[in-house]
């Protein structure tokens, strides 16, 4: 087991063929005191308890292709995680010292100091496989690293091989168990302040209020897709802001009728119907459209379809005004590159408190043989500036592109 100590003491930091594998206890029961290199062999797991279970070591540098990992490992020794290239740069340091040493310290945590939020490489991403036509995810909430209930009984962290500690019913976890928690309790928050929206009201609110912009007021980046800007494909529309959700200016409400106009399209029989619904009130006439009111637009195009074929895609939207009574909307528009999108009316006059009005889109593409995807959004700017109510539009191949 490792003493506490080594956490913070400066030791030789060691890297060879032989040694840096660390997958084998003979071998590294051998090696002298110092902390070691270790390769990405693709066994981080068997790694580190190869490096817990010798003690002549003092930690160990692991290297691995998954930045997220550091996210889901607790390091039962005393140890860093970096990427090969960054293991380029201290291979150098070795070479190039008469005595390289290195000291691991426990991190401890810092505000203000990183750019936030990000799209965890393991967040749930679309399009939906049984629906694409309706864009998911909606909106993305914090999941990394949450520091929440966990069961009182269970360890939480190991020393060694055989230590095991408990954090008095706290863990850090991530994962999108940890997200769903935060965008439910947002819904509830809203549900308690608005009683007389309904859940697609709710979920409007959230979506065309979160931001797709970071702290640094850059587009929030994607670290499944190598820190590149990230699609609504990864975010939905972006990360919620309860505050700006209270009062979002317009919803786009969808009826129960809605919905079951949506399975209709989808070729639902009527007793699977039923047994979503539990009712026998609703039909499936004039049903032929799989294009829900929902605060985002997603088009599809088949990337095996000869580059160049020009697809129109048109939609209907409807908006309900929820907040000053009498006001003005003008549209703007952000188009996908690769594409022509036409909203109209450009305008939207509102008389009063919850009167509705629709607009109509027409995204206009091309297929691409690449299978990439393109995004941009439509935001209704409301006359005086206070609310500005943004759709994200997607353009994709049916695989769900690059």
């Amino acid at each position: 087991m490792f003493p506490l100590d080594a956490w913070v003491k400066n030791e030789t930091l060691i890297y060879n063929k032989t040694l840096s594998k660390c997958d084998s206890l003979e071998l590294l029961s051998q090696a002298p005191r110092a902390i070691i290199v270790c390769e990405d062999t693709g066994f981080l797991d068997f790694q580190m308890r190869a490096i817990s279970s010798v003690t002549n070591l003092a930690g160990a540098v692991f290297v691995s292709k998954d930045p997220s990992r550091v996210e889901f490992e607790f390091m039962s020794c005393p140890g860093v995680l970096i990427s090969a290239t960054e293991l380029a740069t201290v291979i150098d340091y070795i070479n190039s010292s008469d005595n390289p040493i290195a000291a691991i310290k426990f991190r401890q945590t810092v505000t203000g100091k990183e750019v936030a939020p990000s799209v965890a490489d393991y967040t749930s991403r679309g399009p939906s496989p049984n629906c694409p036509a309706v864009l998911k995810p909606d909106v993305m909430a914090p999941g990394s690293l949450v520091l929440a209930s966990w069961i009182p009984n269970d360890y939480t962290a190991a020393v060694g091989t055989s230590t095991l500690l408990s954090s008095e019913g706290f863990n850090l976890i991530s994962g999108t168990s940890m997200a769903c928690p935060h965008a439910s309790g947002v819904a509830a928050l809203l549900r308690g302040a608005h009683p007389e929206w309904s859940h697609a009201a709710i979920r409007s609110a959230m979506m065309t209020t979160a931001t797709e912009l970071d702290s640094s007021m850059m587009p929030i980046k994607d670290v499944g897709r190598n820190f590149t800007a990230a699609s609504p494909l990864a975010m939905g529309a972006g990360h919620i802001v309860p505050n700006l959700a209270m009062d979002p200016g317009l919803v786009y409400d969808v009826t129960p009728q809605d919905y079951v106009s949506l399975l209709c399209s989808m070729n639902f029989t009527r007793n699977q119907i039923m047994t979503i619904t539990r009712s026998n009130m609703y039909d499936c006439a004039n049903s032929s459209s799989l294009d829900l009111n929902y605060p985002s637009f997603v088009a599809f195009y088949d990337k095996n379809v000869t580059t160049g074929a020009m697809l129109t895609h048109r939609f209907r939207r409807v908006v309900t005004n929820v907040g000053d009574g009498r006001t003005r909307y003008e549209v703007k528009v952000t188009a996908p590159m690769g594409t022509k999108v036409a909203v109209w009316p450009q305008s939207l006059v509102f008389g009063k408190k919850n009167e509705r009005r629709d607009y109509y889109v027409d995204i206009t593409y091309a297929s691409d043989g690449e299978g990439m995807v393109s995004h941009g959004s439509i935001v209704w700017v409301e006359e005086s500036g206070k609310y500005n109510v943004r759709s994200p539009i997607v353009v994709a191949p049916t695989s769900g592109g690059k």
